[in-house]
């Protein structure tokens, strides 16, 4: 554990003048509250007091004073928030409690360690380790962001073709400097897509750093004149982004996944949390999924894992169990989720599906070695293998009965967030599309 003298010292080593207090809504865009560096010695005393009934699914106006507590194992500076003086910003990822001191229910970060204890408790430790996408665009003349691709280059090209070679590397140095170990970084399928890869950690401080990497790549795109997105889908009739995440639990320091006499080196744990993910795949995707246009993504044709079904050998599946079976890397590879999520919400019904499937000893079906692109409707009937839900409001649908999801976001964020998503379909049913107009306004 970091101490509060420490984290101080080095604030004023590094010359940081201001401190942002971070956190997230329920639909996981950051927030925060910037203080200056000379009262942080009362915010790791006290916490900072702030209204949370303008926060997206926080509290209502009556019970609206919230305490942000600075968790100070998370401090960094920004490094590109230098002025001319050389005075820097810093932050720390905050948890909220309400004005008794207890952890508010509604604070995404608060769901994660929820779960995160839960898997503790059956003696678990849980890690994570995502690879989000995201394309680059060129902005207008008026500093707008555009859908025209910052690029044309395609999976693993080099440059003249990948012009983001620059802009991913000072990315990754910004990560660095940060305190990420960064694995790889490539040009993705799609043009103006990209991926980096940084290196797995514990659920918690890996939602931590799926934060704060959506954060460094729009600061850094913003420095070069481009926009970032994490949008899943935002050009049609090409691949969208993904943000596959590998999972496993170790169990007094050994990986619980692992058994080198089993077939495919993986043991009964691995099989069970399998089988709990399959299970939940419905619910869980709209939590992983989170958007109208994540759906868009999620169709037959652009390489999206829409099959509720695992594999060893193939990507066309929903889960994928990565080569790399050994006492140390043995997991698996749940490829639905998009890069939209709220990362701790996303983490959060991840491992308590598992869980569910360990606990109760649900058995996995056999993998499917096939490619299941190729397979038409009949033979995945015969293989039993059922879709995810084709769009949010089915995704809904499928959270609203699944109570174990449901017990995993809480009764507060549950409701909240089902209230938000019902909201955005219904205002996305109601919008005429440039799709429906080409087709429908001349020939009816």
């Amino acid at each position: 554990m970091t101490n509060a003298d420490d984290v101080i010292a080095r604030i004023h080593d590094e010359n940081i003048d201001f401190v942002r207090l971070q956190f997230t809504d329920i639909l996981g865009i950051v927030k925060n509250v910037s203080i200056p560096a000379n009262q942080l010695e009362k915010a790791f005393e006290e916490g900072i007091w702030f209204d949370g009934s303008s926060i997206e699914g926080f509290v209502r106006i009556q019970e609206s004073d919230m305490r942000l507590v600075p968790d100070l194992d998370t401090f960094a500076a920004l490094p590109w928030r230098r002025d001319e003086d050389g005075a820097g910003v810093g932050r720390f990822i905050c948890d909220v409690t309400g004005t008794d001191g207890e952890p508010f229910e509604g604070d995404p970060r608060y769901v994660l360690r929820r779960a995160m204890d839960r898997a503790d408790e059956m003696g678990y430790r849980f890690n994570a380790g995502p690879e989000p996408e995201f394309f680059i665009f060129q902005r207008g003349e008026d500093g707008h962001a555009t859908t025209t691709t910052h690029d044309a280059g395609g999976y693993f090209d080099m440059a003249p073709k990948d012009l983001a070679m620059d802009i991913r590397r000072e990315i990754i140095h910004t990560l660095v400097d940060m305190d990420f170990e960064v694995e790889a970084s490539h040009h993705e399928v799609a043009r103006g897509q990209h991926e980096i890869d940084f290196k797995y950690a514990d659920g918690l401080r890996t939602a931590d750093n799926i934060a704060t990497f959506r954060n460094v790549v729009r600061a850094v795109a913003e420095h070069n004149g481009v926009h970032a997105t994490f949008m899943p889908k935002p050009i049609e009739a090409i691949n969208g982004s993904g943000m596959h995440t590998h999972l496993s639990l170790f169990e007094d320091g050994d990986n619980a996944f692992y058994d080198g006499r089993a077939e495919f080196d993986l043991s009964e744990t691995a099989h069970a949390f399998l089988a709990g993910l399959l299970e939940h795949a419905p619910a869980i995707s709209a939590v992983t999924n989170p958007t109208v246009n994540s759906y868009k993504r999620l169709v037959p044709g652009y390489e999206a894992p829409i099959y509720i079904a695992w594999s060893d050998v193939n990507r066309s599946a929903l889960v994928r169990i990565p080569a790399s079976r050994t006492p140390a890397g043995a997991r698996m590879e749940l490829r639905a989720p998009d890069p939209s999520c709220n990362p701790y919400l996303a983490l959060a019904v991840m491992l308590q599906a598992g869980l569910d499937g360990i606990e109760r000893g649900l058995e996995a079906p056999a993998p499917v070695r096939e490619n299941i692109y190729e397979f038409d409707e009949q033979k995945r009937r015969e293989y039993g293998i059922e879709t995810l839900p084709a769009n949010l409001n089915e995704a809904i649908d499928a959270l609203e009965e699944d109570e174990v999801i449901l017990e995993a976001l809480g009764d507060h964020i549950a409701d909240k967030y089902i209230q938000a998503k019902r909201q955005e379909w219904n205002e996305y049913k109601a919008y005429v599309s440039d799709w429906e107009l080409d087709s429908y306004l001349e020939k009816y």
